[in-house]
């Protein structure tokens, strides 16, 4: 008898994985489409199911009779890296090309826990084609997936999400025992987009960032060639804008107000999850640096006080 839960064993076969992606893309499409959340919910789950359910939430608040500029999602050109494992939940990455996304591979992170359940995207991220590392894989052609708390990588896999948002806060650029990361849009830039606007006259930017790593939002690694690791990780991130005295805060577009309780007056609290994409080198004895590939963020929800 095979016990799956001890058993190291492919995640799934190319051609389930390859309905998995199909039936994903026709929910997000008719979800898309009208606007309703619940037409793609079975097919989401973690960082995805968060942006996404909150898009759609918004869309419909402002556009009732559905998404009048909605156009058809269509991935192509399709390739499933499956690693073998034991126990639950197993999980595999799609890259495709798609039709919107300015020529990036659209990067699928598929995961489920049980041989009954539907096969969930927890994570999606755009990456430049050239940017794709190659993955380590058997004589089979089945990759690994990396553990949480692996050794022997610039970060482990369970901790990426906590160094990056020490990162963002100012700490961690640097150093044996810190975590570094490359400069690039996802950080150097973005820190500093981030400190230009918390400085603006009349009103205050603040900034909090947390981790985010039980259950669905877990992350998830594929060993690479070279001896490092591709991971999938997930953010929360708040931004509060407080008004000066005798003024109050700009006015939102109608998107964010779709997400907002309360009234704005003074401030407006606005809450993010992001979902990043990692190449975390081997630890080899240097300061390898974290790159970020790729990050999705979505507003998920605000408060005006």
């Amino acid at each position: 008898m095979v016990h799956g839960e001890r058993e190291v064993l492919p995640a799934t076969t190319r051609a389930e994985a390859a309905a998995a992606l199909q039936e994903f893309t026709a929910a997000y499409n008719k979800a898309d489409e009208a606007y309703d959340s619940s037409l793609d919910a079975e097919y989401t789950t973690g960082a995805l199911a968060d942006i996404d359910s909150a898009r759609l939430t918004a869309g419909k608040a402002n556009s009732p009779d559905g998404n009048a500029r909605h156009t058809p999602l269509k991935l192509t050109d399709a390739k499933f890296t499956i690693p073998e494992k034991a126990g639950w939940p197993r999980w595999f990455l799609a890259d495709a090309a798609g039709n919107k996304g300015g020529g990036s591979r659209w990067l699928l992170v598929f995961t489920r826990s049980g041989l009954e359940d539907t096969w969930e995207a927890a994570y999606l991220t755009l990456v430049s084609p050239d940017a794709l590392p190659e993955f380590a894989v058997d004589e089979d052609g089945w990759a690994e997936a990396v553990p949480a708390d692996a050794t022997g990588l610039a970060v482990p896999p369970g901790e990426l999400s906590a160094a990056y948002a020490t990162y963002l806060k100012g700490g961690g650029t640097g150093g044996k025992g810190a975590a570094a990361f490359a400069e690039g849009p996802h950080t150097s830039a973005w820190r500093a987009l981030r400190t230009k606007k918390s400085t603006r006259p009349g009103l205050a930017t603040q900034y909090i960032d947390e981790p985010m790593t039980n259950g669905d939002y877990a992350p998830l690694a594929l060993r690479t060639e070279d001896g490092g690791a591709l991971v999938f990780f997930t953010t929360r991130h708040f931004e509060k804008q407080t008004a000066a005295a005798g003024t109050s805060v700009p006015a939102p577009n109608k998107d964010v107000l779709a997400l907002t309780t309360g009234e704005i007056r003074q401030t407006l609290t606005m809450e993010f999850v992001s979902n990043e994409v990692a190449l975390n080198p081997g630890d080899d004895g240097g300061d390898g640096e974290v790159e970020i590939l790729g990050r999705i963020q979505g507003l998920t929800a605000a408060k005006g006080e």
